[in-house]
C-alpha cells in the first residue's frame, strides 16, 4: 500500500510491524508506486477516501496501475463523492476553501484557517443570501462541520483537489482498465424497499442499461457518497451457483441481542423491520456464533421464513451495523496471531488516548468498534484481574497518572469517587454486554 503523507504511512508501518502480518507500506505518490518493478499482480485493490481528492493526473496513474496490475478476475473497491448529493453544498465548499487559501492567515495553521472559513460561511448565510433561501439545508451542514474532527474536515472539504462526480464519469474513467461494475459495497443499497418508493422502483426497472440505471438511481436517493466494487473480467454466476454460495455465507451478530432495535435508516428515512421475521433470525444469532444463511433458513422453516427473507434480513442487519460476514476457518486461523498482536499494540496505545476506536477480529476479518475504556478493561482482564471493580480501578490508575478525568454528559467528573463510580458502572456494562461477544469474535 501507499499514501503520500509520510506521517500516515509511518503510523501504518508501526501497526503493521506490531502485527507481524508482513504488510509492505510506502509513502510514494501513485505514479512512483505504480512504477515500482517489484509489485506483484493483485487480487484486490482498495481506494478509500482517495479518488475525489486527487488530481486528474493522479487518477490517470491509478487507472493505468489497475490496467497493468489488477489480475483478471480481480476486484477493485473504490469510494468517492457522488455529485447529486453535493450539488447544493459544492459552492459553499468552494467558498470556504477559497477563504482558507486567500483570506486565511498563515500563522493560524490549518485548524485555525478551517475554523475561520467555517465562521465566514456562517456569517454569509446569516446575511440571508438568496442561495440560502433556495437551499435551506446548507446552513445546517455548515453548522455540523463545527462538531467534526478538524483533520477530517480539512481533508474532506479543504483539499486542493475536490471533485464529486456522477457514476457515469466513474465508469468512463475505469473503462481503460477493463473494469465492470459489480455492485455497491453498502449492504443497504441492495434492499430497494428502504431506499425507493414503489413508483421509483418501477421507473428504474424499466431502464435496460445497468450503468445508466445507477446514474438515475443516484438522483432518486440524492447520493452523496458511493462505495462500489468493480471487477476485471466479470462473469455472472448461474442462479444455482449464486444460491449455493449465498447459502454457504456465514454471518455473526456483533451487537448485544437486547440492544438491537428493529429499525433501519435508508434513503426513504427510518423503516421498521417485521418482528415476525427479524426476532426469530436474531434469536438464532443470539449466541454470537457464525451461522450460514442456509443454516438460518433451515432452522426457521417452521416459522415460514424463506431464503429471500433471510437474505434481506442479513443485508439490513449488516447495513445497520448489527452483523458482519464471517470468514472461513482457514482465514480465521491465518489471521488469529497477527490480530492478537495488533490488538495488544492498540490496547497499549489506549493507555494514552482513545484515538484508535476499534480492534481486529480474526472471525470477521475486519475491525470491531470498541472505545478506550473497554479496551483498557480488556488490558486489565489480560493481567488476571477478574471482577469488574478491578478493571475500573486499573483504568482509574491510568487516568490519574496523566491527570485525566472522565467527561460524562458534557460535564467533567471532578472527584475520585465520581470517576470510580462511573468506571465501575461502565465495567459492569462491559461485562454484561460486550465481553462475551468479544470472546466469540476472538478478540478477548
Amino acid at each position: 500500500g501507499t499514501d503520500f503523507n509520510p506521517a500516515q504511512a509511518g503510523f501504518a508501518r508501526e501497526l503493521a510491524a506490531a502485527s507481524g502480518a508482513g504488510a509492505r507500506l510506502f509513502d510514494q505518490s501513485f505514479a512512483e508506486f505504480a512504477a515500482r518493478s517489484d509489485l506483484p499482480e493483485f487480487d484486490f485493490v482498495g481506494l478509500h477516501g482517495v479518488w475525489s481528492w486527487i488530481s486528474n493526473a493522479n487518477r490517470a496513474a491509478v487507472v493505468e496501475f489497475l490496467r497493468r496490475k489488477l489480475k483478471p478476475g480481480g476486484v477493485l473497491y473504490i469510494s468517492y463523492n457522488a455529485s447529486p448529493g453535493w450539488a447544493a453544498f459544492a459552492p459553499i465548499r468552494q467558498l470556504m476553501s477559497d477563504h482558507a487559501r486567500i483570506m486565511g492567515a498563515q500563522g493560524r495553521g490549518t485548524v485555525g484557517r478551517v475554523d475561520d472559513a467555517i465562521a465566514f460561511a456562517e456569517r454569509l448565510l446569516a446575511a440571508g443570501p438568496l442561495f440560502a433561501r433556495v437551499h435551506p439545508e446548507v446552513a445546517a451542514r455548515v453548522a455540523k462541520l463545527k462538531s467534526l474532527n478538524r483533520r477530517y474536515v480539512a481533508h474532506e472539504y479543504f483539499n486542493r483537489d475536490w471533485d464529486p462526480m456522477p457514476f457515469s464519469a466513474m465508469a468512463e474513467w475505469l473503462q481503460p482498465a477493463k473494469l465492470a461494475y459489480a455492485g455497491s459495497a453498502d449492504p443497504l443499497d441492495h434492499v430497494d424497499v428502504v431506499n425507493l418508493t414503489a413508483a421509483q422502483q418501477t421507473f428504474l426497472q424499466e431502464i435496460p442499461d445497468p450503468l445508466f440505471r445507477e446514474s438515475a438511481r443516484d438522483l432518486m436517493v440524492d447520493r452523496q457518497f458511493r462505495r462500489d466494487y468493480w471487477v476485471k473480467g466479470a462473469r455472472r454466476l448461474s442462479a444455482l451457483e449464486r444460491t449455493e454460495r449465498l447459502r454457504n455465507q456465514k454471518i455473526v451478530l456483533t451487537t448485544h441481542r437486547p440492544d438491537v432495535t428493529l429499525k433501519v435508516k435508508g434513503a426513504q428515512g427510518e423503516a421498521s423491520l417485521a418482528e415476525a421475521v427479524y426476532n426469530p433470525i436474531l434469536d438464532v444469532l443470539a449466541d454470537h456464533k457464525p451461522q450460514s444463511i442456509g443454516q438460518i433458513e433451515s432452522g426457521l422453516k417452521d416459522k415460514r421464513i424463506n431464503l429471500p427473507q433471510t437474505l434481506q434480513a442479513a443485508l439490513l442487519l449488516m447495513g445497520a451495523g448489527h452483523c458482519s460476514p464471517a470468514q472461513d476457518e482457514a482465514a480465521i486461523a491465518k489471521a488469529k496471531t497477527p490480530a492478537a498482536k495488533l490488538n495488544a499494540h492498540i490496547i497499549g496505545k489506549a493507555r494514552g488516548d482513545g484515538e484508535i476506536g476499534c480492534l481486529a477480529s480474526p472471525l470477521t476479518g475486519g475491525g470491531i468498534a470498541l472505545g478506550r475504556f473497554p479496551q483498557l478493561f480488556l488490558d486489565a482482564l489480560s493481567q488476571g484481574r477478574k471482577p469488574p471493580s478491578e478493571w475500573a480501578g486499573h483504568v482509574w490508575r491510568i487516568l490519574q497518572m496523566q491527570g485525566q478525568k472522565i467527561v460524562k454528559d458534557g460535564k467533567t467528573l471532578e472527584t475520585p469517587e465520581e470517576n470510580q463510580e462511573e468506571l465501575n458502572r461502565q465495567a459492569v456494562m462491559f461485562q454484561q454486554k460486550q465481553l462475551r461477544i468479544l470472546k466469540e469474535l476472538q478478540i478477548a
